[in-house]
């Protein structure tokens, strides 16, 4: 009978210390030798410090193969810890994972340690393991990516999880959000955004009354129907009513006095540089928005028209309202334009009447958004800062600067 052949030795190979230039050539350097077969790599590097993994499969001698390694890496003063065989524990030549089920997102100012423990508990509570964890941001927010893979993946373990989640941040005052891992969380191609107290701040019609003196009563009746209370189309038809006899400048006064959110520029940019189509549907005025869509070069764009005769708002609105239902309606109509499923739209608002728009995408995002879109959004961001949405996207602020400063523009910082 033939001899069976020998099974290689594992060696894990772990390298810790400053991370420099030379350091890896060092290494593979070392395991070049007949016999040595690299099965798995894992660096990271943390704030300058590496940590470099390597398995190896030895048909020879492996002590030899160790003493060869801790010599090369003593020559760019690098911490090695080599273990051999069973040292390792599990089967180190078990199948690879096949990548993690789920990718989560926390964002706080700060992530604290204590939020994050519970975050982590609250994970091993459901046989959830944290696979691995990057930092995707460290301004205006602290952001983490964090890979996740539960033992039972189903779509009950998917709400289980966002249900979980959404308790522990809250009570840690962090913003998570949780999607499944894979092509479809980096298919996205298309996001649409409200653009009263979400893509600029404050409300426009309020701006508008404030003109005509009935900025109170308009108030109230915008609270209303971000609330949910009111009827949109209703609330809509309610307050313009009350803008009768507005001059038509005033229009272009409020448009000029306008403020985006911080971030807007930065968030649009840097999506129209990944290939993003980018948009607005608003239960506001197009004279208003027609302004935004230039100054951000947007893609396109939905809103109301008021009725101007003799150079005055009539206190009416001309066409089909832009309102709750009419706001879904556009995104699914934008996404079919550009050939965009809308499993690959995001949509990010912050009322009531945003509410079909963000469950006909495929991401809703509620920015600093009122309770009832907070409940139906898969994600919630409490901070003002837009560019936040880009880190639930998985772009980090390294990735932002960095393109910016290739365009030449100017890191602003505080």
């Amino acid at each position: 009978m033939s001899e069976q052949p020998v099974p290689p030795t594992p060696v894990l190979i772990t390298t810790t210390g400053p991370d420099k230039p030379g350091v890896s050539s060092v290494l593979f350097a070392a395991l070049a030798q007949p016999g040595v077969e690299v099965l798995d790599i894992e660096q990271v590097v943390i704030r300058g410090q590496l940590v470099l993994g390597v398995l190896a499969g030895v048909d020879g001698d492996p002590e030899a193969l160790q003493e060869a390694v801790e010599q090369a890496m003593a020559t760019v003063s690098m911490h090695v810890d080599v273990r051999i065989g069973s040292a390792i524990g599990a089967d180190p030549f078990a199948p690879g994972k096949q990548g993690s089920s789920h990718v989560m997102v926390v964002l706080g100012r700060p992530v604290t340690a204590r939020a994050f423990t519970a975050i982590a508990r609250r994970l091993a509570s459901v046989n959830a393991n944290i696979d691995s964890i990057r930092s995707i941001a460290d301004y205006p927010v602290t952001g983490l990516e964090v890979h996740v893979s539960v033992t039972q993946d189903t779509p009950e373990a998917d709400t289980e999880l966002r249900s979980m989640l959404a308790d522990v941040a809250a009570r840690g005052g962090l913003d998570v959000s949780i999607e499944r891992a894979g092509l479809s969380r980096r298919a996205k191609r298309l996001v649409v955004f409200d653009v009263d107290s979400t893509l600029i701040q404050g409300e426009v019609i309020e701006m508008l009354a404030a003109h005509v003196g009935v900025e109170p009563q308009v108030r109230e009746i915008t609270d209303a129907a971000m609330r949910g209370e009111l009827n949109f189309t209703e609330s809509l038809e309610r307050r313009v009513a009350l803008l009768e006899g507005l001059p038509e400048s005033a229009l272009d006064e409020v448009a000029d006095a306008i403020e985006l959110t911080p971030g807007a520029r930065t968030t649009v940019r840097t999506l129209k540089r990944l290939g993003f189509r980018c948009g607005v549907v608003s239960g506001g005025f197009t004279r208003i928005i027609d302004r935004l869509v230039d100054e951000l070069g947007l893609d396109f764009a939905a809103a109301n028209d008021l009725e101007i005769v003799d150079g005055r708002v009539t206190g009416r609105v001309l066409g089909e309202i832009v309102d709750r239902s009419g706001k879904a309606t556009a995104l699914r109509r934008f996404a079919a334009d550009f050939g965009i499923t809308l499993g690959q739209c995001v949509a990010v608002g912050d009322g009531a009447n945003d509410i079909d728009m963000l469950s006909a995408a495929g991401m809703g995002i509620a920015f600093n958004a009122k309770p009832a879109l907070r409940e139906v959004a898969d994600a919630a961001l409490s901070y003002p800062y837009l560019d936040a949405v880009l880190f639930m996207l998985g772009v980090t602020r390294a990735e932002v600067e960095a393109a910016d400063a290739a365009d030449g523009l100017e890191l602003l910082r505080p």
